[in-house]
């Protein structure tokens, strides 16, 4: 370090002052002062959805709800920090013992910076604490790699270690996107949403990285899971000089979620309708056809879904439609006033908009005349969400031995075929198809009598095409999941504070493989988007981060969660998926921040169009201060 601090000294830079850009929108409009001086535009990424006759809908409607949201960065937080080795393992080959999201990705860019052929690098994944999409793009890697092949050319066999302490984390690697969504809404007085307008201008900060395939969730998902005859959305990516964003659980759909449902929110006030009757009056159903023109795939349980959740919320279905049981609002006291808020979504499974997905999956069955032990060699990454369990047990189901004589061989470049990222909620779903692919040919040579038997299988789901770029025609995904959300809050009139009492998370998972490990994605869900909505305030000042600390960016503790999370497991299974599941990491995480801002309005009459919802900024609201 002191030879570099040295270093560092003698280094002369002559900078040239230009005007600092962190307004999303400003940096959008202005085509003078730009990021990068080799773009024509600061807009990066324009994508656009033109659908029926969006004037003509708006001069019939009976009620129409404009409004401006919006969506804070959001730091992930992950408990390990980006931390690796690099060496150079017997073979020769640059190793590098990293923490990450897509093996043969991270393997790819190595082999590219470093001008080496793909099987001279190899990537490995240890046991990962946390991802949460922030270990989509590279940090210590390369570096790693460099450094590792570097003293190996000078004599030196020696590994290299980087661990980046918290700071170094939080200013190093993207955050999820700040997000600006301008919403013009129609409805007719019988509660049919006829259309929808929307603008929306993602901060992409200093470089692209995977803003583009964030923004492609939010042009999709601002509108909402509903059937609306006339669509018309503009979403941009920007250049700015704050911070990247990138990708973080849900990528695009919780930003375009939380103006989806605000807005049908104020369109039930408007109407005098139960906010949950509104939504029952336009949810997407079985070939209902999305803003993008085609039907959802086969399976849409979106209508099953919310209805679990209204009844264990306390809503009642009767002739004149939903109805609460009873009054949510409730004074505590003459400073606490509690409401309720419900809220749903939906959330793709899978890489989208005609991206070529794929996964590899290698099974070999050992044994004589019984199947004694199944070695199962797959990329997939486990990030602690359990998927290497998850791929364990449902090898153990597509052989048909017990789960004890599965051994997993995982996440090394060097012993499995790519496996694309565990990312986009679908490893699960692509990883269970391999490894049944993989496990059906092993079982065909078994009984052929070869020894080992030996299947390898690619699985490529049903292929998505792109949005066509004058109206935005497409078939996005190849599945997706859905999800409620009912919320009780109390907020305290004198102080500012929000506390969230209850949450019924309804999630349709298609087929529970592993139960317990739904409930801890559920929970775990809520928690973060509780601390998205509620705690965390991540602030940058001319594009330096102000809270680069987790003493000054507060996530939530054991005393900020929930008091109570009530997870409803529902199957209603994907006839594309594998034992009929579903991806569903993300899909809890969408709906929470509409939720609790419909639960504060329910207990306070105020609308919050912007979060976290920190005390200052309730007080704001209320007019306190």
């Amino acid at each position: 370090e002191s030879i570099a601090e040295q270093a560092r000294d003698l280094i002369e830079v002559e900078y040239e002052e230009l005007p600092v850009i962190t307004d999303p929108i400003s940096a959008k409009a202005d085509s003078e002062l730009l990021i990068h001086p080799d773009k024509e535009s600061n807009i990066f990424c324009h994508y656009r959805i033109r659908k029926g006759d969006i004037e003509s809908a708006f001069s019939k409607a009976d009620v129409i709800v404009e409004q401006e949201y919006r969506t804070p960065a959001q730091e992930h937080a992950y408990l390990q920090p980006e931390a690796g080795l690099g060496y150079i393992d017997e073979e020769g080959r640059v190793t590098v013992l990293v923490a990450g999201q897509w093996t043969h990705e991270d393997q790819a860019q190595i082999a590219h910076a470093l001008d080496l052929p793909l099987d001279q690098v190899r990537v490995i994944y240890p046991a990962i604490g946390g991802a949460f999409g922030g270990r989509e793009d590279m940090s210590v890697q390369i570096v790693l790699a460099l450094a590792a092949w570097r003293l190996k050319q000078r004599g030196i066999d020696r590994p290299v270690k980087i661990i980046w302490n918290r700071e170094e984390s939080i200013i190093g690697h993207h955050k999820r996107h700040p997000y600006v969504l301008m919403a013009k809404w129609g409805a007719t007085k019988e509660g049919k949403i006829i259309a929808a307008e929307m603008e929306v201008i993602a901060d992409g900060g200093a470089y692209a990285y995977t803003s583009t395939k964030v923004l492609g969730n939010a042009t999709l998902m601002c509108t909402g899971p509903y059937e609306i005859e006339n669509v018309y959305v503009d979403t941009y990516a920007v250049y700015t000089n704050n911070l990247p964003g990138g990708a973080f659980r849900g990528f695009g759909g919780p930003q375009g979620a939380f103006a989806a449902e605000s807005q049908v929110n104020k369109l039930a006030e408007k109407l005098h309708i139960d906010p949950v009757e509104l939504r029952m009056r336009n949810l997407l159903q079985e070939g209902s056809l999305l803003s993008t023109g085609t039907p959802l795939p086969e399976g849409v349980s979106l209508l099953n879904v919310a209805e679990e959740c209204a009844r264990s919320a306390g809503w009642e279905p009767s002739t004149d439609g939903w109805a609460k049981s009873k009054e949510s609002i409730s004074l505590v006291n003459k400073h606490l006033s509690q409401g309720k808020g419900f809220a749903c979504a939906f959330k793709n499974v899978g890489f989208s908009y005609g991206f070529v997905d794929e996964c590899w999956a290698t099974v070999e069955l050992h044994g004589n005349v019984e199947i004694e032990k199944a070695v199962v060699h797959h990329a997939g990454a486990d990030v602690g969400q359990g998927t290497h369990t998850i791929m364990a047990q449902m090898a153990a189901d597509a052989v048909g031995i017990p789960l004890e004589r599965v051994e997993m061989i995982v996440s090394d470049t060097a012993t499995s075929d790519n496996s694309g990222s565990t990312s986009a909620s679908r490893m699960t779903f692509v990883a269970g198809n391999s490894i049944r692919g993989a496990a059906e040919l092993a079982l065909e040579k078994w009984r052929e009598e070869d020894r080992p038997a030996i299947g390898r299988y690619r699985y490529v789901p049903h292929q998505t095409t792109a949005m066509d770029p004058e109206t935005g025609f497409c078939e996005p995904n190849y599945s997706y999941g859905y999800v409620a959300q009912a919320v009780d809050v109390q907020v305290d009139r004198e102080t500012g504070q929000v506390t969230i009492l209850n949450v019924i998370s309804a999630d349709d998972v298609g087929h529970a493989i592993n139960p317990q490990q739904i409930v801890g994605q559920i929970e775990g869900a809520v928690v973060q988007a509780a601390g998205y909505t509620v705690l965390e305030n991540f602030i940058q000042d001319e594009g330096y981060v102000q809270t680069p600390h987790l003493s000054t960016y507060l996530i939530p503790t054991v005393l900020d969660i929930p008091d109570r999370v009530e997870s409803l497991i529902l199957e209603y299974p994907d006839p594309r998926g594998p034992f009929g599941a579903r991806g569903m990491a993300e899909m809890p995480f969408l709906p929470l921040a509409p939720a609790v801002i419909a639960a504060v309005h329910d207990a306070t009459g105020v609308w919050f169009d912007e979060f976290p919802l920190t005390p200052e900024r309730v007080l704001r609201g209320l007019g306190r201060i």
